[in-house]
């Protein structure tokens, strides 16, 4: 598969999960750059927004199993894991397998559970196996997760620490449909669906091993030149010297944005990146990585803020070519 190739698949792809996820495409694009380096995707936004629904209709569409938690105050680290049960009849330990075990797992309102079942993520997360009763097994590729959260809603929750949020490659947020006619659209498209999950009908366009293939060629073919990796390290630089920064984006922070900034020239049909590329998702990789010191956190100073001064301030390199 060459980039050429991969235009023609990327707008199949978009246009199958626009049909049953009206009227934002842009979330719909950067989900699908994030999942194509293995990125996980933390959602954080009111209820009734369709994060739900986004996150099947992505799986179905790219031909990848699909698995959904639940997250409440009394899961526990093996209700997402697993666990190993003893059968008398063989003698030996069987190993009952989580929903973990999947390529896209939706951990939804992953903040009401207790950190104890939050953290049973981390290491499937970075590393894409999980370890049950001293035992380690490989998740298989694909694997990602997308997460969601209410912003507004603090009673019974239980925030997710620095370390944690480090993990999501991105934050996003869907918004409310920004003009009526987006609003009239969802209401007319349920209408037509005759059912709330329109998901059963969606087929898939690619499967596992050729959304495989696509990502190896966003690994090993998208060019980036040294100009650009300089750049991505002045804004992040940039980001964690502020005033108002107790902790910024670590080299991790750096990694996802030079890692996703190749996945979004793929999508616009380049073998190449540009800076467009980089400020495209400098927003959504870097701000959840900041930690605005108490004093300017008060006065409502956010992470978004100082990476907008941030990108303000780095210039950006000229004359970029492949």
């Amino acid at each position: 598969m060459v980039v050429e190739e991969f235009g023609a698949i990327t707008e199949e792809i978009m246009e199958a999960i626009s049909r049953v996820f009206i009227g934002n495409e842009v979330v719909v694009r950067k989900t699908l750059a994030a999942a194509l380096v293995n990125g996980n995707v933390l959602f954080e936004d009111y209820p009734g927004l369709g994060k739900t629904l986004l996150a099947k209709a992505f799986a179905k569409t790219l031909g990848l199993n699909y698995k959904r938690v639940q997250f409440t105050p009394d899961l526990l680290p093996a209700d997402i894991l697993g666990t190993k049960v003893w059968r008398q009849n063989q003698g030996t330990f069987e190993l009952i397998k989580g929903p973990i075990f999947t390529n896209v797992l939706l951990a939804d309102e992953i903040n009401r559970a207790p950190p104890k079942t939050q953290s049973a993520l981390l290491e499937a997360m970075e590393e894409r196996q999980v370890t049950i009763e001293g035992e380690t097994f490989p998740l298989e590729k694909p694997f990602f997760v997308i997460a969601t959260q209410n912003p507004i809603e603090f009673e019974g929750t239980y925030p997710l620490p620095e370390a944690q949020l480090d993990r999501f490659l991105l934050r996003l947020r869907v918004g409310y449909p920004k003009r009526l006619e987006d609003e009239v659209a969802i209401l007319e498209a349920r209408l037509e669906w005759g059912k709330d999950d329109p998901t059963v009908d969606l087929k898939p366009v690619i499967d596992r091993e050729t959304f495989l293939e696509m990502q190896g060629l966003v690994e090993r073919k998208i060019f980036i030149s040294g100009d650009l990796l300089r750049y991505i390290v002045e804004l992040v630089r940039n980001a964690r010297a502020d005033g108002r920064v107790e902790a910024g984006p670590s080299p991790r922070g750096a990694i996802a944005l030079m890692k996703v900034a190749k996945a979004n020239a793929l999508l616009k049909g380049r073998d190449f990146v540009l800076p467009d590329d980089i400020k495209d998702f400098a927003l959504d990789v870097l701000a959840h990585r900041i930690v605005i010191k108490p004093e300017y956190a008060f006065e409502g100073v956010s992470g978004e803020e100082v990476v907008r001064e941030a990108l303000k301030k780095t210039p950006v390199p000229k004359g970029e070519e492949k």
